[in-house]
Parts: structure tokens; C-alpha cells; sequence
């Protein structure tokens, strides 16, 4: 699937901020360079740059995207009328349903999800600032376009007017060019006649003037034969009246004339400049004639409108029998182009035969309605005969889609059976679950990490076992996150009956027996887990129909062409869901993979959608409006930058990421148990106790990396489980640019886990361990702390864990543990405490099944007793047991410890 970013780093940070990386092969390096250079000065000189620079290369979606922001900008700003001499005093921004509908436009690109429409604002008035400075320093903004580029010369000096007269029913228009020639003393602009032009400007001195003043006319007729007949003619010079031919010509001619600089003006009473014009109207969805679902069945009407009131037939005859553009209706002038409203009469004439009585699928429906169209030959938001159709949602629908896309709040959206107290904005997302799910469509819940989308499908599946009462859910997670699901559901829902298909949870009889006849094995089971790897190892999955197939970390099917994905987009159920905390909207292949597991179909087949892209990406300028309205409604995502959801957020969320070994890891640890087992049956006293804690530090080393106890130096990611679980969480942090702390007791291992961080953030890091000068620290401090600065600090707990102030960081990672409660708060706090504006997640490494896992329940157990316990730490309580307890504690249990 082809990416449509990417040519140059461009990206949005969560503050709303463009920032540039290293660029891509597309884009020259000159180019490059100059981009850096104006986006150095700052937003605004580089969406004036990007405005006015007649660029020969080809611009990458995202800066067209700036681009055509800083053109929206300037054309706005030659339009502020201006007397010589006065300073130039800016340009509000537009409405911000205006843009709004601007942010639906954005490329995929990283930190879309950050875009609004008061970002757009702020980009706006950073235009507006730069503007007003550079006409102040070059004595007006006419003289800035006209240094930096020829196209916006002269704009707004010659007005062409357009009026309506009723003097004469066969010449009912009459035109007139004029000059502006003054302000009046109200400071409005006062209009000439052009032809007095001639008069005044009569004088040889006074040609070069008179050339000037007639620059943008003489441009505009070069570009348009309509007005190279005006000039030729002379009737540019003087009043004239015309017929409503001759008005049409005039209209369809407006383009040229602006763009060559003349000032445009007709009646006042036309919208947007131009006469009313009938519409095909299409109304898709008052009622529902099928099933709910995707492939549900709507119904469609097809009708001709003007002004929302429905044509006669012998009304739709006149306007099309009429070869003049301009047709009186209905006390009115209508704009009708024949062959155009003909065109839009067949194909949705014949699309309504197509869809019968039956009526036409849902997802064909919002295809439609979003303008979505990957059939179409040319632009993918459709043809030019689409502003002659209107479309239009029917009640059903709208009422469906207005609760898709702003969900609200519901106090039954907490079940009784829930174990827990949910927010308020993870109350809008159950309702939003359960609202999406009952039609029969696929949800993603694309909440920032730490929000909480597990408790939110718990609850989900309570309220689906308290309405309907059994029936099996799927949940597919990545391996590492079975001991979390487990620990949840036991907390949150104990009510909930849950199984885990996996060979460290179910032995193989257990497992045939479920492949065998699943509806038996599972007949009193709300929710079966299992793994990407077990789901397409396991046909049988594919072929049993769930009440809901859940795909958690839903990042990994977006590669369409693996096994797992293709496994996924195999599963039968009532509805689907996708978790995901990774932005979904910043690569067009992956939004097609899981919107292809949500909801079949909707964005066509891989080869349409493809083809799709392609087109996009060399239209100019590229509108992805269609898409994101398409994909909208199917999204929750709520981010924690989002102060009316941090407003909510605890300050501090601590919770375990269970980690599993590696083949090698498992083959390590268990030959250390043997060794150790041999050399401790003859230890005692102090000897005994240090054999005991060398002992728990090697293991500590093995569940950290194979290469952390052997010294090789070779720290494959693969051999490490919590390597695994770093990149798992680490690649949500660098899609959402977020910045995270990770700790560890061991110097030795800092700069491999770095270099690690690197490959995932795709920038370098920071470190600082005990053997870092004292005059460094606060440097590494405040480079960290600049919203540019690294994304990730790699910290030895020791070194760390006092006197620094890292509040950048929303995610703190304990790689291992330090097992002293106090010692591991004190390190956390280097990012929650005084200062801090975000909510942090602190997530503790735990490798299940090994002494890691022992270690951290006992603490636990211990800490709802006395804290004094742990004092000494963890380690000190075990060297208190006998050798038998010892080795039991020890030993790794490998079902629980290797998962695949």
C-alpha cells in the first residue's frame, strides 16, 4: 500500500506546532534548505513562503497542505481595502466552521489527531503577524507580493461590476468597469468609470501609470476570450446592458478575471457570487429496510430541488430546454448548465433503479454521502458535475450519524456489575461502544494510553451479558498483554467468566476439546482471549461466530498482508472492535488494513483503495476531506492533551506490564535455578545470604537481556521479552510524540536500551547514569525539558532518581525493579511532581512466571500490612527463607513464562 507522507518530516506537535525533521529523496536539498530557512523565522514566514514561491517541484501533500492555508491567507488580505500609504492592519480569520471543515482536509501526516480549528487559527494569525510586519518594514503589502511573486501584483485596483436591470426584459444585466481612484472621507473606496481612465491619465508622463492601472485587464483577456472581446471591442470602457447570454459568459469567466487581479462584484442577493442553480437532491436513510449492519439496507430518493423547494416537471423542461446559462424561475435567476444537470439526472436516476426496492447498503450510503469515490476516473472527491447534486442524509441517518460522531454521556453506561467507578469521558465511551455495536458496526477506540480503553470494554461486555446473558466475545491481544487482561478482568469485572487460549494457560487436551466443538467448551464463557499468534494458528476461530471480535493493540494488523491480519479479517461476530492507542489516520495503508477488519468493505478493495491513494496524492491540491468524513464516525479518540480530559485524570496511573521471556531467557534462567540449587545446599550464614543476592541479581540481568548477564554485547531485541514490551509501548509514545523517562538499577544496560529507543523514536535520546559528570546533568535536564528536545531519558535509578525536575515526560517505564516501594516512587516523581500539566503513566516491568512476578506480589501483600517490611527491599526477605521454599520461589515456570 503506497504511504502518501513522509517526502519531508513535516509534523504537528501535541502544542499545535509545525515542526521539520531530516527530508525525504522527493524534494531537492536546495528547496530543502530554503523551507528551513523561512520555517526558522517562524510558522508564519513559512506559510508566506510557501504562498507566494512559484515552486517548480512538486510539493509533498503536507506542505501543499500549509501552501494552500498561506494562499487562503493572502487572497483574503489583497482583498482588505487600503489607501496608499496606509499600514496594512490584517486579516481576521476565517469562521470557524469554516475551518473546521479546513482540518477535515489534512494529508495523513504525523500529529493529525493534533490539528483544530483553533490550531488553524493560530496558524492563520501567525500568517496575519508576519504579514503586517513585512508590509511595515516595505512600505505595504502590495509591494511584499509584488518582490516576492508576480501572481498576486495589482490585486483589487480595477473593479468589473455585474448588476441586474429590469429596464429591458431582452437585456436584463448591465456591466461596467471602473477604477478605485481614492478613499472617501468615510475611508470607503471610490469607483470611476475605466474609461475615465483614459481621460486622466491622458498625458505622456502619466503611460506608465495608465499601464499599470490596465495590467490585470490586459492579463485577464489573454486568458479569456470573453474579456479579449470586451477590450477589443472597446465595451470595457463604458456602460453597457447585456442579455442574460451575455451575463453567463461573464460569470463563467470570473475565474480568469480574479486570478489575473481584477475585483469581481455582482448583484448582492446571489450566494457566493453567483446565482442559484438546481440541485439533483439524493436523500439516502430516513428508514431502514434490512438488518442493522454494514451491508444493512437503507432507502434512496431522487428528486430536483432550488432552494430546498422541489421543481415541477414543467419547471425542470424550461431550465433545460434553455441554451443561455441563465433561466428566469420562480421570480429568479437560476444558473443551469444543461449537459451538467443532465449528467447528474442519469447517473443517480439510474442509481436509484439500481438500489430498487431493496434499497442501497450502508456502507455504499456514507461512501456517497462523504463524497468517497474510488471508482471515479479523475479527483477522488468526485467530478464537476457534483456541485449540481445535493446530498443529503435522511432522518435515520442523520440521527445515526450525529450520534457516531459526537457521543454523549449516559449514567446507565456504568453496569452494576463493574468493580470500579468510570470517568466521565469512559462513560461517553461505553455509550459510544455500546451504541456502535448494537448496529452492527466496527468501533475503534483510539484513546491515548493510560485512559483507560480496557475498563471501557469491560464494561461493555458487562452491560452485553446483562441485556442478552451468554454468549462468547473474542478478544485477540499481543502475548504480552495476556497477564494484564487476566489481572483486569479479575479486578474490574470478577462477574465476568473469561478463559485464555494459550499453551500457558490451557493444556492441549483442553485446547483440542475447544477446536472440537467450541460451542460446548464454551457455552457458559463471555470471553475467550488468545493471541495474534494463536489466531491464525487456530482455523477453527475464524469459523465460530462471536458476539463481538476484539482486536486490542489493533497496530498489528496494519501490514494487510501478514497471516494475523489476514486471520483477523477472517473472524465471524455481531460486531467489531479495535483498541489502539497509536494514531490510525497518519498512514493511508494502515487506516485501509483495519478498517478492513471493522468494517468490510467501506474503503473498497485494497487494489481500489491503492489506486485511490495514488490518484490523491497527484491531485492538486489533494483533498483527503472525502476519507476522514468517511472514517470519522467509526473513531473515539480522546487525547490527553484534551484539558477537559486531563481535568479528569488522576495525577499519577501505576500499573504492571507483564513481560514474557524469550527461548534463550527461559534457557538461561532455568540453568541458573539448577546451578544455584547445587551451590546453596552447602552455603551458609553471610556466605549463604550473599550467594542468595548475586543469585537474584543474575536473574534480574536474565529477564532484562540474555546479552545484560553473558557480556556479548549483542542485545538482540528479539531475545528479550521486555525488549518486546518496550517497543510495544515505546511506538504508541513516538506516533503520539510523547516523551518517557525509563529507569533501570544498571549502568551496564543504559546505552543498549538507548540505542534501542533510537530505532523506535527515530531520534536519539538521552542518558545519565552514575559515571555522568555532575556539569552535564542539568544540561541533558534542560535539553530534555524543550518541547524539541529528545523523546526518550535513560536514567540508572540511583543516578536518576533525586534532584532532577523532568516534567516533559507523560510515561515513565521501570525497565526492572528496584523492589523497594520507596526507592521507585522517589525515581517516578523526577516526572510527577511540581510543575507537571499532563497526567503520567508509570508502567513496571514484570516477567510473569519468574521471580519478578513472586517478588512484586509479595511486596504487594507485604505493602497492605506495613511498609517498614520492605525496608531492606525484596531481596531481603528472601534471604529469610529455607532451601527448599528458596528454590521453589525461584524456579521459572515456563508455561506462564514463554508465550507466543
Amino acid at each position: 500500500m503506497e504511504e502518501s507522507w513522509s517526502n519531508l518530516g513535516l509534523a504537528v506537535t501535541p502544542a499545535g506546532h509545525v515542526t521539520l525533521s531530516d527530508a525525504g529523496e522527493r524534494l531537492p536539498g536546495a528547496l530543502v534548505s530554503r523551507i528551513r530557512r523561512a520555517h526558522a523565522t517562524g510558522l508564519g514566514e513559512l506559510l508566506v513562503y510557501l504562498a507566494t514561491e512559484e515552486l517548480q517541484t512538486q510539493l509533498t501533500p503536507e506542505l501543499s497542505y500549509l501552501r494552500d492555508i498561506g494562499r487562503e491567507y493572502l487572497t483574503q488580505a489583497c482583498h482588505v481595502p487600503s489607501a496608499d500609504g496606509e499600514a496594512f492592519a490584517g486579516v481576521p480569520a476565517p469562521a470557524v466552521e469554516q475551518l473546521a471543515l479546513d482540518v477535515m482536509r489534512v494529508p495523513p501526516m504525523v500529529g493529525s489527531e493534533y490539528l483544530s480549528a483553533g490550531v488553524l487559527a493560530e496558524w492563520w494569525q501567525a500568517a496575519d503577524s508576519r504579514m503586517i510586519e513585512l508590509a511595515q518594514e516595505s512600505g505595504g503589502i502590495a509591494t511584499v507580493l509584488a518582490r516576492r511573486s508576480s501572481a498576486w501584483r495589482t490585486v483589487g485596483r480595477v473593479t468589473f461590476h455585474l448588476a441586474e436591470t429590469k429596464r429591458d426584459p431582452e437585456r436584463p444585466f448591465a456591466f461596467m468597469a471602473t477604477y478605485t481612484q481614492r478613499l472617501s472621507a468615510a475611508g470607503r473606496p471610490q469607483h470611476t468609470p475605466l474609461g475615465r481612465a483614459l481621460q486622466e491619465y491622458a498625458g505622456a508622463g502619466n503611460k506608465a501609470a495608465l499601464l499599470k492601472l490596465l495590467m490585470p485587464v490586459n492579463e485577464a483577456a489573454q486568458k479569456n476570450a470573453f474579456v479579449a472581446r470586451l477590450v477589443q471591442s472597446g465595451a470595457v470602457y463604458s456602460a453597457s446592458e447585456w442579455t442574460s447570454r451575455e451575463a453567463f459568459e461573464f460569470l463563467s469567466a470570473m475565474p480568469e478575471m480574479e486570478a489575473a487581479g481584477l475585483v469581481v462584484r455582482v448583484p448582492e442577493l446571489w450566494k457566493n457570487r453567483r446565482p442559484g442553480h438546481p440541485l439533483v437532491s439524493v436523500s439516502i436513510g430516513n428508514t431502514v429496510k434490512s438488518k442493522l449492519g454494514i451491508e444493512s439496507l437503507l432507502d434512496f430518493e431522487v428528486g430536483v430541488t432550488l432552494d430546498g423547494e422541489t421543481l415541477s416537471d414543467e419547471e425542470l423542461k424550461q431550465m433545460l430546454a434553455s441554451s443561455d446559462g441563465l433561466v428566469r424561475i420562480r421570480d429568479q435567476w437560476v444558473e443551469v448548465d444543461r449537459e451538467k444537470l443532465q449528467l447528474a439526472l442519469d447517473r443517480w436516476g439510474e442509481a436509484q433503479k439500481l438500489a430498487g426496492r431493496n434499497g442501497i447498503p450502508f456502507k455504499d450510503a456514507l461512501r456517497i454521502l462523504s463524497g468517497f469515490d474510488t471508482d471515479a476516473p479523475d479527483a477522488p472527491a468526485g467530478d464537476e458535475g457534483s456541485s449540481w447534486v445535493g446530498m443529503r442524509a435522511g432522518d435515520w441517518l442523520e440521527e445515526t450519524l450525529a450520534k457516531l460522531r459526537s457521543p454523549a454521556d449516559a449514567v446507565d453506561a456504568q453496569p452494576p456489575d463493574l468493580q470500579g467507578s468510570l470517568r466521565p469521558y469512559q462513560r461517553v465511551g461505553v455509550e459510544w461502544l455500546r451504541f456502535v455495536t448494537e448496529l452492527g458496526l466496527g468501533a475503534c477506540l483510539a484513546d491515548d494510553m493510560g485512559l483507560g480503553k480496557t475498563i471501557q470494554v469491560i464494561a461493555l461486555l458487562l452491560h452485553l451479558k446483562q441485556k442478552h446473558g451468554h454468549a462468547t466475545s473474542l478478544l485477540v491481544a499481543p502475548a504480552s498483554l495476556l497477564g494484564n487482561w487476566r489481572a483486569e478482568l479479575s479486578q474490574f469485572a470478577p462477574t465476568l467468566s473469561a478463559r485464555v487460549l494459550h499453551s500457558s494457560e490451557m493444556d492441549d487436551d483442553d485446547m483440542q476439546a475447544m477446536a472440537t466443538n467450541p460451542t460446548h467448551a464454551l457455552k457458559n464463557t463471555d470471553l475467550l482471549i488468545t493471541t495474534y499468534g494463536m489466531l491464525h494458528r487456530s482455523g477453527w476461530l475464524a469459523k465460530h461466530k462471536w458476539r463481538l471480535a476484539i482486536l486490542d493493540e489493533a497496530q498489528a494488523i496494519k501490514n494487510a498482508s501478514t497471516r494475523q491480519s489476514q486471520a483477523a479479517r477472517r473472524l465471524q461476530a455481531g460486531a467489531r472492535v479495535a483498541l489502539t492507542g497509536t494514531p490510525v489516520e497518519n498512514r493511508l495503508g494502515d487506516l485501509w488494513s483495519l478498517f478492513e477488519f471493522l468494517n468490510p468493505g467501506l474503503l473498497g478493495s485494497a487494489k481500489e483503495f491503492d489506486r485511490y491513494a495514488k490518484r490523491l496524492a497527484k491531485t492538486v491540491p489533494p483533498n483527503y476531506r472525502p476519507l476522514r468524513q468517511l472514517t470519522k464516525p467509526y473513531i473515539l479518540r480522546r487525547m490527553k492533551t484534551d484539558k477537559t480530559i486531563i481535568a479528569d485524570l488522576p495525577g499519577k496511573t501505576e500499573v504492571k506490564a507483564f513481560c514474557s521471556l524469550s527461548k534463550r531467557q527461559a534457557a538461561l534462567y532455568q540453568q541458573a535455578i539448577e546451578d544455584f540449587a547445587e551451590r546453596v545446599a552447602d552455603a551458609e550464614g553471610i556466605g549463604r545470604k550473599g550467594l542468595i543476592l548475586a543469585m537474584l541479581l543474575k536473574l534480574k540481568q536474565i529477564c532484562n537481556h540474555p546479552s545484560q548477564w553473558m557480556g556479548d554485547g549483542g542485545y538482540a531485541p528479539e531475545e528479550s521479552g521486555k525488549f518486546t514490551r518496550l517497543r510495544e509501548l515505546c511506538e504508541e509514545l513516538a506516533e503520539r510524540q510523547q516523551k518517557a523517562l525509563i529507569f533501570t538499577q544498571f549502568r551496564g544496560i543504559t546505552e543498549p536500551l538507548a540505542a534501542y529507543l533510537s530505532t523506535i523514536f527515530k531520534r536519539p535520546g538521552v542518558v545519565l547514569h552514575g559515571g555522568t559528570e555532575i556539569g552535564s546533568r542539568k544540561k541533558l535536564v534542560d535539553e530534555f525539558q524543550r518541547e524539541d528536545g529528545p523523546p526518550f531519558f535513560v536514567l540508572s535509578i540511583k543516578a536518576g532518581g533525586t534532584g532532577l525536575n523532568l516534567t516533559a515526560a507523560s510515561t515513565v517505564i521501570h525497565f526492572d525493579r528496584w523492589w523497594n516501594p520507596a526507592v521507585e516512587n522517589q525515581a517516578t516523581d523526577r516526572a510527577f511532581r511540581i510543575g507537571q500539566k499532563q497526567s503520567v503513566m508509570v508502567h513496571k516491568f514484570v516477567c510473569r512466571g519468574t521471580v519478578e512476578e513472586r517478588i512484586d506480589e509479595m511486596i504487594e501483600s507485604k505493602l497492605a500490612l506495613s511498609r517498614d517490611v520492605l525496608e531492606g527491599g525484596g531481596e531481603a526477605l528472601l534471604t529469610e527463607m529455607s532451601n527448599q521454599e528458596l528454590i521453589q520461589f525461584l524456579s521459572l515456570d515456563i508455561r506462564k513464562a514463554v508465550v507466543s
